[in-house]
């Protein structure tokens, strides 16, 4: 899984499964586009990422989160329910400030 932090105002924190990088998913009106530029920077492992998110998450940063893996690894750290995931294109989504 890929991790990269984008410092503003408030931190935003990408996160996105490995082979979802550079690839794009419609389903209807809704499209997300799994840019380089903004989800990969370094690569982790699931422990890793899963400390690197409780820490955010308590600093009340904005999470954008795409995948199957990380989508798992950021209801583990607890800083999203199941309720606020969605899926396009049957790839799990979830986006914005938790």
């Amino acid at each position: 899984m890929f991790i990269k932090i984008h410092e503003a105002y408030r931190n935003i924190v990408a996160v996105a499964d490995s082979d979802l990088i550079g690839k794009t998913f419609e389903e209807g009106i809704k499209q997300i586009e799994v840019r380089e530029s903004f989800f990969k920077g370094d690569q982790k492992t699931k422990e890793e990422l899963l400390e690197i998110m409780q820490n955010f998450n308590a600093e009340d940063a904005t999470f954008n989160i795409v995948g199957n893996k990380s989508i798992e690894t950021a209801l583990e750290a607890g800083i999203i329910e199941e309720h606020g995931v969605m899926k396009i294109d049957n790839v799990p989504i979830a986006l914005g400030l938790f």
